[in-house]
């Protein structure tokens, strides 16, 4: 007898419709699967064949195709398992097939028949009910995540027990419906930026960054808070929209990075990988390509600590998804596109030995300086738009009473200044000011005259590339936002070139 069943694979963040098709004929005992599948799926008649025994149901001692329809898409992931064993059963008789009909189903199988959380929950989901898929059975540990799907009806199962006795009607589960609206509520990153002491040229330069979405590079000795505030910069973004954290739950539903509490990302994403990371952990990838850290820091912060310390090759991958605000990989299986729509923050010290420049005295020779610096490329220093330096923080700053401004007076000011954006660029393809390019930055940075005068001499005297010409005209627009200011001023230019002046604090 044959029996079908609904489910889904995924690539990427690309969804197909995959059908099960179980057939069982006379013959010897035997467990065929068919239609490209990984090792994952091989591997699953083992556990199904344990899971249908130790649920004290029969598993049948003849000739078994499993055919994974369409038969030349690769099939990946454990997800398959529960399928797999409700075709099996539905082929030998033992269970009843009407209530599977429009139905897809997921689910991993321990040996005893418990189902276990599987990755990707979210994105299927979502593909699926644009393809009329109004019901799903998943595991329960998957609940929460699929709740976030608006109007899919959902039936969580803890065993595979559980799902025979409801398709038999011997006894009824609970149903959900996915509601959005229940999970519109975001929140902010707890870290706070009144917990940083003095650097106030820092906190303004995070704050114009955060503002415009810029890109940031914090050079200063070590003990200087660099670290300490960059932790904080989520603090002071906009809370996510829906939107916003449904991408990003998408991305790290397919990363199995969802909490089964949650459900949904509700804060903004700050990552923060060891130089030591590698370029696969970074960028995403691997056998069965996963997202990598520039992904998992959409609409976030990636930061990157101590700069000259990881690898040029490593560095030189950022260029693209910082330019392009995604990710493209290209393997043997297939291409895959990741969004990274990220703000990169980054630190590092301005020698070998972290103490150029400062009150105590540098051991490091100028030629081991510029050895130090010219690990990151020009083209990547282009990509930055503003650089601050930090100094050693006052023991009279660390030790005064009065308390430093709190992150929720920066971020009013941000939320303003991205309000004014969103106003501005409502009818084009930009959301921030970091995104403007070509014949937009001529039309939106507007110069007043005496501007313009400083512009030219800046443009000469500091050697700027095109791209760094352009940089600054979006980092001053930035800073004419916070300003509530029409037109670019001098003041805002010669600002937004004070964070561009990267010969002054490197030898």
């Amino acid at each position: 007898m044959l029996s079908k069943i609904k489910t889904c694979s995924i690539h990427g963040l690309s969804v197909t419709m995959i059908e099960v098709e179980v057939d069982i004929s006379n013959g010897l005992p035997n467990v065929n699967v068919v239609g490209l599948p990984d090792v994952a799926i091989k591997e699953s008649k083992e556990r199904v064949r344990a899971a249908i025994k130790n649920s004290d149901l029969g598993f049948p001692l003849k000739r078994i195709t499993i055919n994974l329809s369409p038969a030349d898409t690769k099939k990946e992931g454990s997800h398959f398992d529960l399928p797999i064993a409700l075709g099996i059963l539905g082929a030998s008789n033992q269970l009843p097939m009407e209530e599977l009909e429009d139905t897809l189903v997921l689910g991993e199988l321990s040996l005893d028949g418990k189902t276990n959380k599987i990755n990707g929950v979210l994105p299927m989901l979502l593909a699926m009910h644009e393809q009329g898929i109004r019901k799903v059975i998943l595991p329960s540990n998957n609940l929460e995540e699929a709740k976030i799907v608006d109007g899919i009806e959902i039936v969580p199962i803890e065993r595979l027990s559980d799902i025979i006795s409801y398709l038999k009607k011997e006894k009824s589960l609970p149903s959900y419906i996915g509601e959005s609206n229940y999970f519109s509520e975001t929140s902010i990153a707890t870290e706070d930026f009144k917990d940083l002491h003095g650097q106030e040229n820092l906190k303004r330069g995070l704050e114009i960054a955060a503002s415009g979405n810029h890109n940031l590079l914090m050079i200063g000795p070590p003990g200087s808070g660099k670290t300490m505030a960059a932790k904080r910069v989520p603090s002071i973004l906009p809370k996510l929209s829906f939107i916003e954290a449904l991408e990003i739950t998408k991305i790290y539903s397919i990363a199995g990075l969802i909490c089964s509490e949650e459900g949904l990302v509700k804060v903004r994403p700050f990552r923060s990988p060891h130089h030591t990371s590698s370029l696969v952990s970074l960028t995403g990838g691997g056998r069965i390509p996963r997202p990598g850290e520039v992904s998992l820091s959409h609409y976030g912060v990636l930061f990157l600590d101590e700069l000259p310390e990881f690898s040029r090759a490593l560095l030189e991958t950022l260029r693209q998804p910082l330019e392009e605000r995604q990710i493209h990989l290209s393997r043997v299986n297939g291409s895959f596109t990741y969004p990274a729509d990220f703000m990169l923050i980054a630190a590092m010290n301005p020698c070998p030995c972290g103490y150029y420049g400062s009150n105590n005295s540098c051991n490091c020779t100028a030629s081991q300086v510029k050895r130090y610096i010219s690990k990151i490329s020009g083209p990547l220093l282009d990509r930055i738009d503003l650089i601050v330096e930090t100094s050693a923080v006052e023991y009279k700053e660390l030790t005064e009473s009065k308390e430093a401004e709190c992150s929720e007076k920066i971020r009013a000011r941000v939320e303003k200044a991205r309000d004014i954006q969103i106003e501005r660029y409502k009818k084009t393809k930009y959301l921030f000011n970091s995104q403007l390019g070509g014949a937009s930055i001529k039309k939106y940075c507007v110069l007043t005259p005496t501007a313009k005068k400083l512009m030219n001499l800046a443009y000469d005297k500091m050697n700027l590339s095109a791209r760094g010409y352009s940089r600054i005209l979006k980092v001053s627009r930035t800073i004419a936002d916070l300003d509530s200011s029409d037109l670019i001023e001098e003041k805002h230019l010669a600002e937004a070139l004070q964070y561009r002046n990267i010969n002054e604090l490197i030898p």
